[in-house]
């Protein structure tokens, strides 16, 4: 036993560290919403630290993701039927990111492979699982596609090629914006260091979101206290209709 455990600790002497790692920046790693949030900028940079000199090889590429706290959603498909639109199909989602955002030094497709992206889940469309809940559905990948472009054109889902400057294959920095209809909860930012496709090293940090001031004061009264926040849901409509009505007889 003693033997086998001094092998193993000479072993793992033995093995070579990485030769290269991603050391990582956050401009911020807290974002507040208060009632005049209007979004947050957040930038992102670091460096690719070596044990030994930059390879010759070349193909070195860095790709930055940010998740927003996931959840499960229904997609609906509308159709014209008797002259009306309804509601003719529906697919359940597992899990789908609120905010999702991909940042590349160059092209998704010369920075990373298909393969790679499937196993690290990288690109939006592998942050989406749909595992189990696509049976009876006509056109699941239709419904995957709908989704992401209805949360593309609200900024919700960002694919920033080229949005990572990297310079002398050492120093990196990407500033990606994060919209005002943003989910409170922890956001997880990753950053892949690529050769060849291939991820050689991840770095991985959070961003914090959450309310703060009126806005974290309205939402724990609807949390924990749902019957005071309809009582005083229904005094300030009512003072509002009043206020608006004297007004009104006032300039008459």
């Amino acid at each position: 036993m003693i033997r086998a455990a001094l092998f193993l600790v000479l072993l793992l002497a033995a093995l070579p560290a990485r030769a290269e790692e991603v050391v990582l920046g956050l401009s911020s790693e807290d974002v507040s919403i208060t009632a005049t949030f209007v979004g947050s900028d957040i930038l992102i940079f670091g460096a690719v630290k070596r044990e030994a000199p930059i390879p010759d090889t070349e193909g070195l590429e860095v790709v930055v993701t940010i998740e927003g706290p996931s959840e499960p959603l229904t997609v609906r498909r509308k159709d014209r039927v008797f002259g009306i639109w309804m509601n003719v199909e529906a697919m359940s989602v597992d899990l789908a990111p609120s905010f999702y955002a991909v940042a590349t030094s160059a092209p998704l497709r010369e920075v990373l492979t298909w393969t790679e992206d499937l196993r690290q889940g990288i690109s939006v469309d592998h942050a989406i699982r749909t595992v189990g809940e696509t049976e009876g559905i006509s056109d699941p990948e239709g419904f995957r596609e709908a989704l992401v472009r209805i949360r593309s054109a609200a900024r919700s889902y960002q694919l920033l090629e080229g949005g990572v400057e990297f310079s002398e294959d050492t120093l990196f920095s990407a500033s990606i914006s994060l919209p005002a209809n943003l989910t409170e909860g922890p956001y997880a930012v990753r950053v892949f260091l690529t050769r060849n496709g291939q991820a050689v090293d991840i770095h991985e940090s959070v961003i914090t979101v959450r309310k703060v001031g009126l806005e974290r004061l309205i939402y724990e009264t609807a949390q924990d206290q749902p019957l005071v926040y309809g009582l005083l849901s229904l005094l300030i409509a009512i003072t509002a209709g009043w206020a608006a009505s004297a007004a009104f007889r006032a300039l008459q």
